[in-house]
Order: C-alpha cells, then structure tokens, then sequence
C-alpha cells in the first residue's frame, strides 16, 4: 500500500518571478509531497513572460491568462487569491506553494494557515515582511540552488547569461534580485539580528529538558512551529551550522543527536 504523500498546489506569480528557479522551487516542494497543481498566472501577451513560456510544458505547469484591465495594473494577484481559495474549499491541499515577492498576499497566506493548510513561500529578498513571516516558511530564491560558500555565478548560469564564449555577463544580466549567490552572515551580522537571536534563544529554552538541555530536533521542530524560518536565508544549509555560527550556544553530542543549551545558562 502506498503511503499517503501531502497534496501540493504550486501557485506562481510570474509577472514578479523568475523562471529560472522553477525546477529547485519544485525540487523544494518534493521534499514536502507531491506537486499535483502547477498553475502560472499573468498576462502572457507580455514580453516579460516569455522566459516563462519556456519552461511551462516542461514542468507541467498550466498557465492562466490575466489581463490588465487598467494601464499600470495588473489583475493576477486578485485572480490567484481567487483560485486558492476555491482550491482550499473543493481539492483542499494539505499545503500550498506560492511564489511571489509581493506582500498583497499576506492576508491570503493567513487564511490558508488557518484553515489548517501549510504554506511555503519562494521570492526575492526585497519580500516585505509580513508576508514572509506568515508564510509557514519563507525561502529567498537567491539563496536557492547555491554553495553556501559560493562567491560567483553557477558556470551553467554563466553560459546562458554571456554573449561569447570569454565574456564575463553584468551582474544586471542575472534574473531579478540582488545577489546571485547566498551570502553567508559571519558571527557578528548575526548577533546584531535581533530577531534571529530571539527566536533562536526562545526556542531552545522552551525544548529544555530536565538536564538544562535541548535536544536540536526539539529545537528544529519548534523553530518550524513558530515562524517562517530557514537557515538557507542566512546562508547556513544546516540549522546546526548556523546556530554554531551566533556562537550563542554550548553543544554536545550524545550518540547520534546533538543537544545544546544557552551559554548564558553556565554563568
């Protein structure tokens, strides 16, 4: 008998995201279930789209047509809130993927939640927060697809992007968003984050055990629980590494697992 996988419905922007990512935003989405809805919105008599165009029987992925009706405007914002709810009440998703930087969703993101779905966010880094911090969790497109440690372009990203076979492309060249590559926060970026050090430290006292330590799947898990979080966006593939990193926190492992504990805990 096959094991029941969560049913995902992949909602895209495309008027404000980038085609390139498409198949690490599904790569994504695979570790969570599997990507039965695939749907594209946009007006695809524009220009714009045409990366998009390239990549939409590829992936599956069915495009939906949506007209500006006002100069300056678009209406397709309002046409995938229309369809996700309606999805919501007829397939019910166990989860939804939406891909956009635009914040007018957030109060769409919020009613899925509640509603009992799981959401997860792709967009760029200029995402206003709050709809980043009511998707389930949030990923900055990017710092997908990347080496932690990478300081340049992927070469297959560099062939595409240059006009020669010795030409160096412009980093205006690169799809939408600044950087190319994820930078990773040192020590001291992330101890002046305020929020990540909140966060970081509320979660692990509230996994503290009878021993004064947490157990970092506890952590994991409560982190997930609470906000939209993922190490990625500081540049960190692994929780672990980046809570190593604030270098706020005393680890030890025992066996397989690891558990950590405050150092402000040992004064």
């Amino acid at each position: 008998m096959l094991e029941h996988q969560p049913r995902i419905a992949l909602l895209i922007d495309a008027d404000n995201s980038p085609a390139t990512k498409i198949d690490i935003i599904l790569a994504e989405l695979a570790k969570v279930g599997v990507t039965n809805i695939r749907r594209a919105y946009g007006n695809w008599k524009k220009e714009a789209l045409k990366g998009w165009e390239k990549v939409l029987h590829e992936y599956a992925i069915r495009p939906i047509q949506q007209f500006d009706y006002s100069k300056g405007k678009n209406a397709t914002d309002m046409q995938m809130v229309i369809e996700a709810l309606e999805l919501l009440y007829t397939d019910a998703p166990d989860a939804y993927g939406i891909v956009s930087s635009d914040s007018d969703f957030t109060p769409m993101v919020m009613h899925l939640k509640a509603k009992g779905a799981q959401v997860f966010g792709f967009g760029s880094k200029q995402t206003p927060a709050p709809f980043v911090n009511a998707c389930s969790r949030f990923l900055y497109l990017e710092n997908l697809g990347d080496p932690d440690t990478s300081t340049s372009a992927p070469k297959s990203r560099r062939r595409r992007k240059s006009s020669g076979p010795n030409t160096t492309p412009e980093p205006v060249e690169v799809e939408v968003g600044a950087p190319v590559t994820p930078q990773r926060m040192d020590t001291a970026a992330l101890r002046q984050d305020a929020r990540l050090v909140t966060l970081l430290r509320n979660v692990v006292e509230s996994a503290v055990g009878d021993d004064g330590w947490s157990p970092l799947g506890s952590v994991a898990t409560r982190i997930g629980n609470q906000a939209s979080f993922d190490s990625r966006n500081y540049g960190y593939r692994k929780l672990i590494d980046l809570i190593e990193a604030t270098q706020l926190f005393e680890f030890e492992r025992r066996g397989t697992n690891y558990v950590l504990r405050d150092k402000r805990d040992k004064q």
